[in-house]
């Protein structure tokens, strides 16, 4: 079928992998540590799993939850999932049995796939996703089917409970998305980023289904990015600020043996990049290849903004490229070029909504939304972040909300009051900070924590203090917290 304007529709995701198993069925799609499937073996081997999800009740527009480490597997889940019109919803794979099952009731997943390991987490709907595999199912292309939603990331409301950012677009492809991300055919993407976050799947997935070989790392090591950088000549790679610092501390010649000629895109976000880390990649492999993003899993608009551009607007995440952007005052009236405000956010006039949320409402003045940052405009439209959401931590890119934090600790029969802040850290960006009123032996007390949150949302360090940690009114002083703590540093 076509549109009126005569151009027919995008093929669905599932198509596309079988178009590219016919036109370059040897060529790689995904390689892993030492593992490749060429588009013809992902292609065979998708459909068999596809088969096996179906026989498990996982049909079109269903959410499947896909709790896999980074690797082939993964990828294989997310087009098995596309073949049946369903819609990848994926999660960490280290998550606390608690928080799965709170996902999953928000999803009512038709399915929860697992790691084969046992280390894996475990659910009553959960499926490991090696007992896919063994059933055997036909290699046979499948019915054309449409995902009603591309992706269904979660993310962590200001309560700490989470939500489901089910995206506007459906299961096609867009070639604009690979535009956008600088990557398509005959590209090699590195990927080191855990999929299970948006930045990471969003990007990697926008090249690969414009023929892009996907190359993805089961966790992020410096020099073995480099490394393998230099091995598959890597023309695209993604990075948080934090993987940037790990990075440029590598001993010097280790960090300048591997070539890296071949790479001409490097994308950093999730995080704020500390100027002066910035400024030293810029010198290091030149402003014309770093690039800058900003914006969120809900795609209401986004900035970008290269190297070269940022050392005009030093410390700028740049102007939108996609949606308008403004700064609004505590009345929600706008605030002129240089004072700084709640930056909001709106869709292009015209254009649907790119998410929904499930389990959450967006943070709204009309149709104007906050992912509570604030922020400044100067007069050529460039935004400049002073600061996160004054509760949220950022560890390494990584949201963390204290109340999620504060509500694991005080189950804890000896903790009376706590608060949970972030405080800097060099290497992370920030850490954990737990302040706990109890006489509760600080082992004991990690013991307790380990079973409750996934690892990065654990306290690094514990303060003990004989006084409660709030009012009476059950307030905290977060920024005064922060401020005694952090008194004196440069």
């Amino acid at each position: 079928m076509t549109d009126p304007s005569g151009t027919p529709p995008p093929p669905s995701l599932g198509r596309r992998v079988r178009e590219f198993a016919g036109e370059r069925p040897g060529a790689p799609a995904v390689s892993c540590g030492e593992s490749t499937l060429t588009w013809a073996e992902l292609d065979r081997s998708t459909n068999r799993l596809a088969r096996a999800m179906a026989a498990r009740g996982v049909r079109e527009g269903a959410l499947l939850t896909i709790a896999l480490p980074n690797g082939i597997g993964f990828v294989r889940a997310c087009v098995a999932a596309w073949k049946l019109g369903a819609v990848p919803q994926p999660v960490s794979w280290r998550l606390p049995r608690a928080e799965l099952d709170e996902i999953v009731r928000l999803a009512r997943s038709a399915l929860v796939l697992l790691p084969d390991d046992l280390a894996g987490p475990t659910s009553p709907y959960g499926v490991r996703l090696g007992e896919l595999d063994a059933d055997g199912r036909e290699a046979t292309p499948l019915p054309d089917a449409v995902s009603p939603s591309w992706k269904a990331p979660t993310s962590g409301g200001s309560t700490g409970r989470p939500k489901l950012i089910l995206a506007g677009t459906p299961g096609v492809v867009d070639g604009w998305a690979s535009r956008f991300w600088r990557c398509g055919d005959g590209d090699v993407l590195l990927m080191p980023g855990p999929l299970y976050h948006n930045g990471p799947f969003s990007s990697a997935f926008a090249g690969f289904f414009q023929g892009a070989h996907l190359v993805v790392m089961e966790r992020f090591d410096p020099l073995r990015t480099l490394e393998l950088a230099e091995r598959w000549r890597a023309t695209w790679l993604y990075l948080v600020p934090t993987m940037m610092n790990r990075i440029w501390r590598l001993p010097e010649a280790d960090r300048l043996r591997p070539d890296l000629s071949s790479l001409r895109t490097v994308w950093h976000l999730a995080a704020p990049c500390p100027a002066w880390l910035k400024q030293a990649w810029i010198d290091w492999l030149g402003g014309e290849r770093i690039w800058e993003l900003y914006g969120g899993t809900e795609s209401i608009a986004t900035t970008v903004i290269n190297g070269a551009e940022w050392l005009e607007h030093r410390g700028s995440v740049g102007r939108p490229v996609h949606g308008e952007v403004t700064v609004l005052d505590v009345d929600g009236k706008p605030l002129p070029p240089g004072e700084t405000g709640e930056v909001y956010m709106r869709r292009t006039p015209g254009t649907p909504p790119t998410y929904a949320y499930v389990g959450a409402a967006p943070r709204a003045r009309g149709e104007w939304e906050s992912l509570g940052d604030m922020g400044r405009l100067d007069s050529d439209g460039y935004l400049y972040l002073a600061d996160r959401r004054p509760d949220m931590i950022l560890v390494a890119g990584e949201n963390v909300y204290p109340a999620e934090v504060e509500a694991a600790l005080e189950e804890h029969p000896g903790v009376l009051s706590c608060a949970v802040i972030g405080l800097p850290d060099e290497d992370l960006g920030q850490r954990v900070h737990a302040i706990v009123e109890g006489a509760v032996p600080e082992q004991e007390l990690r013991a307790h924590m380990e079973e409750r949150l996934v690892r990065y949302k654990l306290p690094r360090s514990y303060e003990f203090v004989d006084r409660p940690v709030r009012d009476d009114a059950g307030k905290v002083r977060r920024s005064w917290l922060i401020a005694e703590r952090t008194a004196g540093r440069s």
